[in-house]
């Protein structure tokens, strides 16, 4: 799947990218837990970008200019822009 035909609110099978950029990592609490989250910025083969939330131990899987997989992942929005994470089911893999 291109960045373009995601669809906020909708899971999806895969999308794939290249790391362009990593914020600062954040931590949060909250009734379901607490832990840690940063987001990046991921670019597809088409040159379209969208935001990604990584959390935990994501955030240090990954470096800028890495390409990654996310496997059965989620899109939802943020403040009118579109992100994409792992969601509770997906997985995300670091390499072509």
């Amino acid at each position: 799947m291109m960045i373009k035909d995601l669809k906020s609110g909708n899971s999806f099978t895969e999308i794939s990218g290249e790391i362009v950029s990593i914020g600062e990592t954040r931590a949060f609490a909250s009734q379901r837990g607490s832990g840690k989250v940063a987001s990046a910025a991921l670019r597809d083969d088409e040159g379209e970008e969208v935001r990604l939330s990584l959390w935990n131990e994501q955030i240090t899987q990954v470096k800028e200019g890495d390409h990654i997989t996310i496997e059965n992942g989620w899109c939802s929005e943020w403040q009118g822009q579109k992100q994409v994470s792992t969601g509770k089911q997906g997985t995300l893999k670091v390499g072509k």
